[in-house]
Parts: structure tokens; C-alpha cells; sequence
């Protein structure tokens, strides 16, 4: 065990108890929203209503997850949105104009596009030292102007794409939704990873303390480029899923995903300062604003209110991330002062 993990044991073992209770107030809050839009709605629960909750969360846990680790390094990544549409267009795109194409083959382009947009935001981020927030800010509109440019007012219409890939987007196993139990698959073999893996855990290292983290010998660098390579990859992947839900892209696809994306991440209890977060409380974050959102159509009210409740819910965690790492500090210093006194 390094000095930089032994020193900080106490605090990773409370901060691992204060995300499960993070965690399970969410669901908590999410089986409240859903019993009391039952209530007023019987429709709300029935099977056609819960697969739309959860198809409709399915990418945007998945673009938290790569927010997640970007996130948990004190970065953010802005160009997620952006990537989704040009990855769904692109993969479309060949689709209209190779009918014999793989389908496999569109989600591997999908990736591919994604991590290369990844590994731009990572090594502008990582080897240049350009703060995140500026460099995928500027990649986002860089993006959309490249989007706009390929797009050029075409639109990939359903009858360009393959039954067999359309097919992901609206078939079930056991009632579940495919696109659900692939944002499953994700979120389960990521959260596996930043648990069990040195190098997922030394993401946690570098949104806790950078300086300690090098000095305790970890690629910084190395780890940051890692988490930004991964999240375009998603993003990538996610495109390809969204061209196989709605089977149509124009050059609006996915506008407005990334600050979307960062509330369910933050709301879900990833510390928007670093450090703290898991991808399971991001993926249950998605679907609540998914399921409020839902919630608010059923119950005939403006969808304008979903923005102002997702924006209200991002402030409070944001808030309470903030209070809970003073009072946390604060009990820290008076612990070594204790010791000393000792």
C-alpha cells in the first residue's frame, strides 16, 4: 500500500459509505417519483412505459460512465453530445452507401470515431496542459461546425438503415430492452475495473490529490489521457446506439447531451471536484432525470420544467459535494491536531 492510499484510508472508507447511502437515497428518490406518477397516471407502470424509462436513460448512463472518469481526474468533457451526432451520422452515412455493410462493423466505426476525438481532448488536456473545460468546450463547436459541413442538410432517413441494426434499438430479452442491458454491460465491466485495477483506482489518486499522486509514483498523464480515450470511445459507441433507437440523424443529433450528461453524473454523487464517484451512481443518476422526465409528460406538465428541475438538482449536489469536503477537511485537521496533541 502506498503512503498516498494509507494516508488517506480513513477518508476513502467514509467517502465509500456517504456515496452507498448517495447511491441508495437515489433510488430511494426514484421508486418515490415513479410510485407517485403511478398514482396519478396507472399508465406510467406498464411494460411499454418502463422500457421507453429505460432505453431512454440507456445513453445517457452510458455517456456518464465516460463522464465519470473524466470527471473523477478534476476534467470534464463538453464534447460528448457533439460526438454522439457525428458518430451516429457517420455510421449512417456508410450504411446508405454500403447496404452490405456488417452490422458489427457500424459500432466499430462508431468506437473508432469517438476514441479518436477522445485522444484529441486527452492529449491537448494531458501533455499540453490546456484545462478540460476549454479544450472540449472548443471541440464541441469545432464538431458541430465539422457536422455541419458533412451533414449539409442531409438526412439518414430508416429506409438506409439495416432491419438487423434498427432491430437493437427497439427488441427486448426477457422484457428488457437491448440498449438497457448494453448500458448495463458497460456500467458493470467499468465499475469492475476502477474497483479492481491500479489503474482505475488511481483515477481516484489524481482527482484526490494530483501532486500526491505523482509523487506516489502515478502516470498521471498516462491516466487522464486513458479516462478521455475511453469517454470518446462511449460517446462513439453511444452515436452508433442512437442511430439504432431513433433510425434517423440530422444535425441536431445529440445537442444538448453533454450538460445533460454532466447533471445525471454529478446527481448520481460524482464529486464534480474529483475524487469521489462511481458509475453505478452515475447510471441511476441518468435515470432519474430520465424517469422525471417521463414523469412530467405522463402527468401533462411542460417539458420546459425538466431543464429547471435538472438544473436545480445539479446546483444541490454541487452544493452539498461542496459541503460535505469542508466539513470532511475540517475533521480531518482536528483529528491530526488531536494526534499531535497526543
Amino acid at each position: 500500500m502506498t503512503a498516498l492510499t494509507a494516508g488517506r484510508g480513513p477518508r476513502f472508507a467514509r467517502g465509500g459509505a456517504l456515496l452507498r447511502a448517495r447511491e441508495v437515497g437515489i433510488g430511494v428518490v426514484l421508486l418515490a417519483v415513479f410510485g407517485v406518477t403511478t398514482l396519478h397516471n396507472h399508465h406510467f407502470a406498464n411494460a411499454n412505459s418502463v422500457q421507453q424509462l429505460l432505453s431512454g436513460a440507456a445513453l445517457i448512463a452510458m455517456l456518464g460512465v465516460g463522464e465519470t472518469l473524466v470527471i473523477v481526474t478534476r476534467n470534464v468533457d463538453l464534447s460528448v453530445g457533439s460526438v454522439v451526432g457525428l458518430s451516429a451520422y457517420i455510421v449512417g452515412d456508410l450504411f446508405s452507401h454500403h447496404h452490405g455493410m456488417p452490422v458489427i462493423l457500424g459500432f466499430v466505426v462508431g468506437i473508432a470515431v469517438g476514441a479518436v476525438i477522445g485522444a484529441v481532448n486527452g492529449f491537448i488536456t494531458a501533455a499540453l496542459r490546456v484545462p478540460s473545460l476549454v479544450v472540449t468546450l472548443a471541440m464541441l463547436y469545432i464538431i458541430r461546425g465539422i457536422d455541419g459541413l458533412v451533414v449539409n442538410g442531409v438526412i439518414i432517413v430508416p429506409s438506409s438503415i439495416p432491419n438487423a441494426y434498427v432491430a437493437i434499438g427497439f427488441r427486448t430479452f426477457l422484457g428488457i430492452p437491448w440498449l438497457a442491458l448494453i448500458a448495463a454491460a458497460v456500467v458493470a465491466i467499468v465499475a469492475y475495473a476502477m474497483r479492481s485495477f491500479r489503474s482505475g483506482r488511481d483515477l481516484y489518486a489524481i482527482g484526490s490529490n494530483p501532486e500526491a499522486a505523482a509523487l506516489a509514483g502515478v502516470p498521471t498523464a498516462r491516466r487522464v489521457f486513458s479516462a478521455f480515450v475511453i469517454s470518446g470511445a462511449l460517446a462513439g459507441l453511444a452515436g452508433a446506439l442512437f442511430l439504432a433507437l431513433h433510425a434517423e440523424v440530422d444535425v441536431t443529433a445529440g445537442t444538448g447531451y453533454e450538460l445533460l450528461v454532466v447533471a445525471a453524473v454529478v446527481v448520481g454523487g460524482v464529486a464534480i471536484f474529483g475524487g469521489n464517484g462511481t458509475v453505478v451512481g452515475a447510471a441511476l443518476g441518468a435515470l432519474l432525470l430520465n424517469t422525471i422526465n417521463q414523469a412530467l409528460v405522463a402527468s401533462r406538465v411542460s417539458a420546459f420544467w425538466n431543464e429547471a428541475i435538472a438544473g436545480a438538482l445539479l446546483l444541490l449536489a454541487i452544493a452539498f459535494d461542496r459541503w460535505l469536503s469542508l466539513r470532511v477537511a475540517r475533521r480531518l485537521r482536528s483529528a491530526e491536531g488531536a494526534h499531535r496533541d497526543i
